[in-house]
């Protein structure tokens, strides 16, 4: 693939139509995936959920959601397509749910990640994301922990308002 232009990458929410594509992208992310039913009773039924779609030259490439509580954002899950891994899609993907966390009113973000995957933790940390505690047995297809990290949301609200010069 091309060096990764970012005028081709949009945003967009998450909708109904998109969810085959998406229990695709989970299917080859995790060791449980969430099922579609899943997906659509949060795109339904669940009035904190927000989930969105990257899409790069009209392909989705990466999907993430959280639940806003009052000021804190929870992800609930992030993946980017396996073909698309390593170029950088995460992090933009992440940058971009900050900021919708933040318009929406959140202060802070939290998520859940595998004691053992080191890549998603570093880019985590790179996001301004600290380990804060441990859930024991968190995942039920090998009862590993999760690492649960937090990361203070106000410097993103302040970028959004900057004016570039």
């Amino acid at each position: 693939m091309e060096q990764l232009d970012k005028s081709k990458l949009r945003y967009r929410a998450m909708t109904a139509s998109d969810i085959e594509q998406i229990t695709a992208i989970e299917q080859e992310a995790f060791t449980e995936p969430w099922t579609a039913e899943a997906f659509l009773n949060e795109l339904v039924n669940n009035l904190f959920a927000k989930y969105m779609i990257a899409e790069y030259a009209g392909e989705i490439v990466g999907y993430g959601g959280m639940w806003i509580i009052i000021d804190e954002a929870h992800v609930t899950n992030i993946a980017i397509r396996s073909g698309f891994r390593g170029m950088g899609f995460g992090h933009l993907l992440l940058t971009e749910m900050k900021k919708t966390a933040s318009c929406f009113g959140a202060l802070r973000m939290t998520l859940e990640v595998r004691v053992s995957n080191d890549v998603a933790q570093r880019l985590y940390a790179k996001h301004g994301f600290e380990a804060s505690g441990i859930r024991p047995n968190y995942y039920s297809d090998n009862n590993e922990d999760a690492v649960i990290m937090w990361a203070e949301l106000d410097q993103e609200r302040m970028k959004i308002g900057e004016k570039k010069p």
